[in-house]
């Protein structure tokens, strides 16, 4: 079973989820200390076939996302295991699913039904593009960065729209859902009733748009791309040196003031076109090659340590082994092997750090199914302590 570590100790999630927003946010309460039952299909969850790459013949992208879990296989056509599944949900503190909207109804297990018989139950739903005219559009990350307008920000200025090189907004809607549930466990200590959570990815889009989407609601501005460009910043972008490009970044005046200072040009900061972070902006075209100028002169080691060590924000570009290895050299200790001897795997840090409480790395990502006669065995002795 489950060591009791971490501030969520003691609670009982049914995931219901797959692929990423759900999973992600479910290991997340799991590193927490949160007892996570991964319920499968009979193929497991999708991502457990998304190769290359692997560890050991199983996809990285599944093991990135599963850790501290217990897996149960289910199969919602066949009637016992629609009744161990109910069992489970049941007991549990939270629920988490990501079906079409209104897919669980069938089975039992949409949140009226099972609310009845858990009334404490926090039961979060993810969903795409929500429940109502968008129920019947699939919620995959590319569509979302598509159709919220991310993609008609990224890239170069001049070529086609890009993706992010990462699923963004199922991240962040993972995220979202997991302080929904975190707010709604916070306010069942006071009314002692659960309630339902309704996150979808393109509502987290648009909120995690921040500044892009307020420059149309509040402003009137329609965004385009800039290739690494801030529409509302300069320097804010990478800029070249002597053997290639760095970030270079000037949040503010006082910021400005040191970098040009620091290049050897502090004329530039009383310069009256480049004298308030507006003057900038309008003249970046003026300004970049005055800079890279000053900046051709040496190399981007040499100036990372002098834009840094007079405080300056500024970095490298690196690849994903640097930024690993970068934040290794400053003592963040990013990578941690997850599960005991053989099996334990080699995963990313949980982010967040607690002077008091433990995150928890004790349970390797399951195989498929891994757990299902304990857990079976559980649920159908509910005086056992699980």
């Amino acid at each position: 079973m489950p060591s009791a570590v971490g501030p969520l100790s003691g609670l009982l999630v049914a995931d219901f989820s797959r692929i990423l927003a759900g999973p992600y946010a479910t290991m997340l309460l799991a590193d927490l200390g949160a007892d996570v039952v991964k319920v499968e299909g009979p193929g497991g969850d999708d991502t457990r076939t998304w190769v290359p790459p692997t560890r050991d013949d199983v996809s990285t992208y599944y093991l990135s996302i599963n850790r501290n879990k217990r897996s149960i296989t289910l199969d919602l056509k066949d009637p016992e295991d629609i009744e161990v599944a109910r069992e489970l949900v049941s007991r549990a503190d939270v629920m988490i699913e990501n079906f079409r909207p209104g897919g669980l109804a069938k089975y039992g297990l949409d949140y009226e039904s099972v609310s009845a018989d858990n009334e404490r139950l926090i039961y979060a739903s993810i969903s795409g593009f929500g429940s109502g005219g968008g129920a019947r559009l699939p919620g995959y990350d590319l569509m979302v960065q598509a159709m919220s307008g991310l993609m008609s920000l990224t890239g170069p200025a001049d070529g086609p729209p890009y993706r992010a090189g990462i699923s963004v907004f199922d991240v962040m809607t993972g995220m979202h859902a997991l302080i929904g549930v975190l707010a709604a466990l916070h306010e069942r200590e006071e009314s002692g009733l659960g309630q339902h959570i309704d996150v979808n990815l393109l509502s987290s889009a648009l909120s995690g748009l921040v500044n892009q989407t307020g420059a149309y609601v509040a402003g009137g501005v329609v965004p385009h791309r800039m290739g690494n460009a801030h529409p509302s910043l300069f320097p804010y972008e990478p800029l070249r040196t002597a053997d290639g490009e760095m970030i270079v970044i000037a949040g503010n005046d006082r910021q400005f003031s040191t970098l040009v200072k620091v290049l050897g040009a502090p004329e530039l900061a009383e310069d009256p076109r480049f004298r308030t972070v507006g003057d900038r902006t309008e003249n970046r075209e003026v300004l970049r090659p005055m800079l890279e100028k000053l900046l051709l002169v040496r190399t981007r080691a040499e100036w990372f340590d002098i834009l840094v060590g007079a405080g300056l924000p500024a970095g490298p570009i690196n690849t994903i082994a640097e930024g690993v290895e970068f934040a290794d050299s400053l003592g963040l200790d990013p990578v941690v092997r997850v599960g005991e001897g053989a099996d334990a795997v080699p995963l990313v840090r949980n982010p967040i750090g607690f002077s008091r409480s433990q995150v928890r790395y004790d349970l390797a990502p399951p195989t498929v199914g891994q757990h299902s006669e304990q857990l079976r065995h559980w649920l159908k002795n509910r005086e056992e302590d699980r």
